[in-house]
């Protein structure tokens, strides 16, 4: 699949069929994580599989904008782990999620990513899955087969873009 296509495409999906996701897939997505690029090369990240429906129910209950992970058939939990980059660790795994997300949609599954890191989430996610204190839960990330169709717009590209210095426009 062209990657540029894929970008443009791929929205948030937050209805999904019952159908369960297969292993092979998820490891697609899980090496597409594992090979994002990070400073220094350190990959401070770790990620949980969350397949168990009661699990899933839970970190549903606890994520008020996440509630449709109680159907999705999976869920990536994603983690920071400052020992691996002290300064970055809270950064890089966002560069995992993003090659997450492009290969999952190229599988033809639909995900939505929703924020943990830094809200009263995050510890009931440590709680519900057993993650050690060193460990900072960044965000989470459904997975399964897309039961909606989704488009989105994006603002005007002169609105977000400066060329030199902030405020100038190119010719």
């Amino acid at each position: 699949m062209d990657v540029i296509k894929a970008i443009r495409e791929r929205r948030s999906i937050r209805k999904y069929k019952s159908d369960a996701v297969r292993d092979e897939d998820l490891h697609v997505i899980l090496q597409a994580g594992r090979w994002a690029p990070s400073a220094s090369n350190k990959q401070p990240w770790h990620f949980i599989v969350v397949r168990d429906p009661e699990r899933r129910k839970n970190l549903a209950e606890a994520h008020a904008y996440g509630r449709f992970m109680a159907e999705s058939p999976a869920v990536i939990v994603v983690l920071g782990d400052s020992s691996k980059h002290p300064k970055y660790y809270l950064a890089d795994p966002h560069n995992a999620v993003q090659n997450m997300l492009l290969a999952a949609y190229s599988l033809g599954l639909g995900t939505c990513w929703m924020g943990v890191r830094d809200t009263d989430i995050e510890p009931a996610f440590r709680e519900i899955l057993g993650i050690p204190e060193d460990l900072r839960v960044i965000c989470c990330v459904s997975v399964g087969f897309p039961d909606q169709k989704r488009e989105s717009t994006r603002r005007d590209f002169k609105e977000i873009v400066s060329w030199e210095r902030y405020g100038t426009q190119s010719e």
